[in-house]
């Protein structure tokens, strides 16, 4: 099999701007992310785990190019420390432990400093995904149905049938392939698509290709990692370490809020009037869209700022149909974007992988997500997912937050 990650650039946006603030303020966190694969009739084989690893080994071998360095320079809100950083930056396979230990038949683990192990989690799930789909099924047919699925898409688009206002593609953790993603973000950023607006994609290497906007703020990791990795931090103000942190960093640049890392609810405790001012908009990434963004529209409403000056980003689960009803539903009332990712770039007769990496413990102890729905977490110790859940609970019973 060739290659599969062929640039350093090949990862979601928000790996680098969460790198960048890694790197100034959290360089000496050191974390572990476990993969896991959430279908339960999926079975990786030998060969297949043996694949990954070769791909793995291949994608270490990569180095950052002076282009790349460049185009990232140019975005406005790297810094140059951070890119002459990522000059000497290279991944280890040493940090990676794959093995066949795993009712799926694959288990993979990574541990090391922060700085290197967020960095590939991406590049780890796209590498599995394209494998998998490769090795388990005629590829070039899974090909086909993908291109006929894309084309009846953007059709939808064009006739009107489908209406999402801006829209970006973030797919690369399950695309199908490179050669899939690739494609459906060059039809995309060429079709005339009518009402709605192609943004640009969260591939930076794509991004780069096609001169689009690359799309990409903070992640779950950002939150669980700064609000629970000091030992000292009373982890249900998460939020609050997590954005303070990213303002040092940002200022108001480069600000849309991730809300769902330990519920919403407890997230809009800290999302009060600076924070609510200095960010741009808010991600939604579980639970209803709905109920989410009628709960946002009010919360800014409740501090004196015009919800229609501020972005609601949905990201979770979405496609076209979807995304077309939520705009319906919340247009003139706030900004509408979407972040759109397997329906994108891996829609084919096949059903798609539900696969993640997540983090498990910064610093020598557990981490956890409490999202808005059951079943998006990943945590080893139970026990500390109840601690966790204790802190939230009491904050949000007892906790008289005008005092901070």
């Amino acid at each position: 099999m060739e290659r599969i990650i062929t640039s350093l650039l090949e990862t979601d946006a928000y790996k680098f701007s969460m790198g960048q603030a890694i790197y100034h303020q959290f360089s000496d966190y050191k974390t572990t992310w476990s993969f896991k694969c959430r279908n339960e009739d999926v079975h990786f084989t030998k060969e297949m785990v043996d694949e990954i690893k070769r791909q793995l080994l291949l994608y270490t071998e990569l180095r950052f190019k002076e282009d790349e360095l460049e185009y990232l320079h140019n975005i406005t809100w790297i810094k140059g420390s951070y890119v002459d950083f990522l000059r000497l930056w290279k991944p280890r396979y040493e940090d990676f432990t794959i093995t066949t230990d795993a009712p799926c038949g694959l288990s993979i683990e990574t541990k090391g400093t922060w700085l290197n192990t967020s960095m590939y989690e991406i590049p780890t799930l796209a590498i599995v995904n394209e494998v998998y789909f490769r090795m388990a099924y005629d590829y070039d047919k899974l090909m086909d149905s993908f291109r006929e699925r894309l084309d009846a898409k953007i059709a939808k688009l064009q006739n009107g049938e489908y209406d999402l206002s801006a829209f970006s593609e973030f797919g690369m953790r399950r695309r199908l392939s490179g050669e899939a993603q690739d494609l459906a973000v060059r039809r995309l950023a060429e079709a005339d698509t009518g009402k709605s607006v192609f943004v640009g994609t969260s591939n930076v290497y794509l991004a780069k290709k096609y001169n689009l906007k690359a799309v990409g703020t903070m992640a779950h990791e950002w939150i669980m990692c700064v609000g629970q990795g000091n030992h000292k931090h009373n982890p249900a103000y998460s939020n609050w370490y997590a954005l303070d942190a990213w303002v040092k960093e940002y200022g108001v640049l480069n600000g849309t809020a991730l809300t769902d890392a330990i519920t919403t609810d407890c997230f809009l405790k800290d999302f009060q009037l600076t924070y609510a001012t200095l960010f741009s908009g808010v991600r939604h990434d579980s639970g209803s869209p709905f109920d989410w963004g009628d709960k946002m529209i009010a919360h800014y409403e409740s501090l004196g700022i015009d919800p229609k000056t501020k972005t609601l980003l949905f990201s979770d689960s979405l496609d076209f149909e979807k995304a077309t009803a939520i705009k319906k539903y919340f247009e003139g009332r706030a900004k509408i974007a979407f972040g759109i990712g397997t329906f994108i770039a891996n829609d084919t007769d096949a059903p798609a992988l539900n696969i993640v990496m997540k983090t498990t413990a910064c610093n020598g102890m557990d981490v956890a997500k409490i999202s808005d729905v059951e079943g998006k977490g990943m945590c080893k110790n139970p026990d500390y997912i109840h601690y966790l859940e204790r802190c939230i609970n009491w904050r949000m019973t007892h906790a008289d937050d005008r005092l901070r």
